[in-house]
């Protein structure tokens, strides 16, 4: 018994930190999205029930359901490029070459990098007056006149798409790799034994081996990119024309733009509540294929 209150003091600290940094801004944000909560009119704090959720859906400067959508294609579009290109990328990393560990040093150092100076970056390589990839695409005969990559709101979102795909490629990339490393040899050689050729190696061996992983490194990418607005945000800010705006960069511009707390809360409970929904739903749906 000694030794249990032992290892209780000892913990203590630990969860005293994840409680006063974690569940009590949680909790705390989740009770202001339910009250009238501006800077602008501190002695005003009041619970207002559902008003904040109301008015954000029923806003006629922002269209709620563009950015659901906005949102929606944002995780779908980055998730995919990202998994196919990162299995890619890790498949070519699989088998040892020399200067591989150099190599993948340089591959894989986008992800250590900022999200907010990754996007002020690809801001400049997207310009519609002087971006290098406009001066590139000139160059090879592509296209003969600028175009506008972050100002059209046609094309806006795959532009930024693009930019967050560069940044994801290498989570992937470490994630799979790791997991391809331990499928055994034994496999591959009884699969060869028995007739099948690579294409039917990868979908009978490979994926099926490091499926646990797969399941649990889409879901946990798909999250971060929901809850990744850093890059939109130093990108178009949203726009042009709320093209690319998503719930985060939504949320952001309620707090530090409109200074009010309680919108801004409001989003936040909304991501957490549908990413909470897809999480719980996504579990359920993959269980039995990653026990399979």
């Amino acid at each position: 018994m000694k030794t249990d209150k032992w290892y209780l003091l000892m913990i203590l600290p630990a969860l005293a930190f994840i409680c006063f940094f974690i569940f009590y801004p949680l909790l705390q944000g989740g009770v202001m999205a339910f009250q009238n909560y501006s800077l602008f009119n501190l002695k005003d704090i009041h619970f207002i029930g559902l008003e904040n959720f109301k008015t954000i859906i029923n806003s006629k400067s922002v269209n709620f359901w563009q950015i659901m959508f906005n949102t929606l294609k944002w995780t779908v579009l980055s998730l995919i490029l990202q998994f196919l290109l990162g299995f890619l990328l890790a498949m070519m990393l699989r088998k040892p070459f020399k200067g591989r560990s150099l190599y993948c040093g340089f591959v894989f150092y986008p992800w250590a990098l900022c999200g907010f100076a990754i996007g002020l970056i690809w801001s400049w390589l997207f310009n519609g007056q002087f971006g290098v990839i406009n001066d590139l695409l000139m160059k090879i005969g592509i296209i003969k006149e600028n175009i506008g990559w972050l100002s059209n709101p046609k094309i806006a979102m795959y532009s930024v798409v693009i930019s967050n795909v560069w940044y994801g490629i290498p989570y992937f990339g470490i994630m799979l790799l790791a997991a391809l490393q331990s499928v055994p040899n034994d496999l591959y050689e009884a699969a060869k034994l028995d007739g099948a050729n690579g294409i039917q190696q990868l979908f009978h061996v490979t994926i099926p081996y490091i499926k646990p992983t797969i399941i649990s490194t889409v879901l946990l990418r798909s999250m971060w990119i929901v809850n990744f607005p850093d890059l939109i945000y130093a990108m178009t800010n949203g726009g042009p024309v709320n093209s690319t705006h998503i719930l985060g960069t939504m949320m952001i511009n309620k707090v530090y733009k409109e200074f009010d707390y309680g919108q801004g809360s409001a989003y936040g409970v909304i991501i957490m509540v549908l990413l909470l929904t897809y999480a719980v739903i996504y579990l359920r749906v993959t269980k039995g294929k990653g026990e399979d």
